[in-house]
């Protein structure tokens, strides 16, 4: 790359992170964002301890308070090292936060529950959107330049699982592969089911991007640099990876950002129907669907439902203002419309 192409490059690199800039609302919403992500990967060390440390006697269904509903030795046990008095200054504070948002109806610390189940949540819908742009970018780029009868089979076939249900495609897959891909993970069921629901989320994710990208690969292959690899014998994978795909590579990345909440949303409404991630593993849909659980008319657990949908619902708005504002920054047109 010569010097001034490097140059240029640099340029629209910094002209995108301007623009970015310039969206308050794409500011605050990476802010929001990475504040939560470091606070729930901060909080691993106790919360893959503590997230399901029950203590029936003392703290079942307990509304949230400052000072610890749970017995000390609970989680004095779930340490490995009893209840000491030297402990840590760090583990003793986060003994004391385990009430802030109360506790359900196994006695278990709702805030160890909701952080791990947000970043679980996160990767989840990371993978699922991975899966989306790779498997649609390729499906559809391909499409587009093999032409032709090949074109319309592979778009036929996105029309068709376009008319099937999600929620139906997750149910057969699980009940197809969920057995043979247990025996294979020696027996790992939770990794099981999480596989699937990764794989079914993104199995769905990726026919609007993939109609997407036939559209822009069909404008760009007639254009003369395509034509001029074809004359030289370049085939067809060799057109998608060198000329095509790093033309596109705007509204893949577009689509990206803004599927990663969709497939978040996605897999709490199937955790939600309790077809998606299983307990004890807690999800924001999971537990969302155990504080619907315990709603009733004669007392309110009201913490058990606000608390989870409240960590869905400000990811969910966070991530969507971040898309907004990549896909302002990608395309100027469209930020001259949506900038505050």
């Amino acid at each position: 790359m010569t010097n001034g192409a490097a140059d240029s490059l640099v340029s629209g690199r910094k002209s995108c992170w301007l623009r970015f800039c310039a969206n308050r609302f794409a500011v605050v919403g990476l802010v929001v964002f990475a504040t939560v992500l470091l606070i729930a990967l901060a909080s691993l060390p106790w919360t893959t301890r503590w997230y399901n440390v029950q203590s029936l006697d003392s703290a079942v269904r307990a509304a949230p308070m400052t000072l610890p509903a749970v017995a000390f030795d609970a989680y004095g046990k779930a340490l490995n090292h009893g209840v000491r008095s030297d402990w840590p200054r760090l583990d003793r504070f986060a003994w004391r936060a385990t009430s802030w948002m109360g506790h359900d109806d196994l006695g278990r610390s709702l805030l160890c529950r909701i952080l791990p189940a947000t970043l679980l949540s996160l990767i989840i819908g990371g993978c699922a959107a991975f899966v989306a742009v790779v498997v649609g970018s390729t499906w559809g780029a391909t499409a587009a330049l093999m032409g032709g009868r090949v074109d319309a089979m592979m778009m036929r076939m996105v029309d068709v699982l376009y008319s099937l249900p999600y929620i139906l495609m997750v149910i057969l897959m699980k009940v197809a592969i969920t057995r043979p891909l247990t025996s294979l993970l020696d027996g790992h069921a939770m990794l099981a089911q999480l596989i699937i629901l990764v794989v079914a989320i993104g199995g769905v994710s990726w026919l609007t991007l993939a109609r997407v990208v036939r559209g822009q690969v069909l404008s760009l292959r007639t254009q003369p640099f395509v034509e001029a690899a074809r004359a030289n014998g370049a085939g067809v994978f060799y057109l998608l990876r060198r000329h095509i795909l790093p033309n596109v590579a705007g509204p893949i990345v577009i689509y990206a950002t803004l599927v990663i909440p969709q497939a978040i949303l996605q897999e709490s409404f199937l955790s939600f129907l309790g077809i998606g991630v299983q307990q004890p593993i807690p999800s924001l849909g999971r537990l969302a669907a155990d504080g619907v659980e315990s709603v009733n008319a004669f007392v309110g657990f009201w913490w058990l439902i606000a608390f989870p949908c409240g960590a869905l619902v400000v990811t969910l708005i966070a991530l969507n203002f971040i898309g907004d504002g990549v896909r302002d920054a990608i395309d100027p047109k469209s930020s001259q419309a949506t900038l505050i």
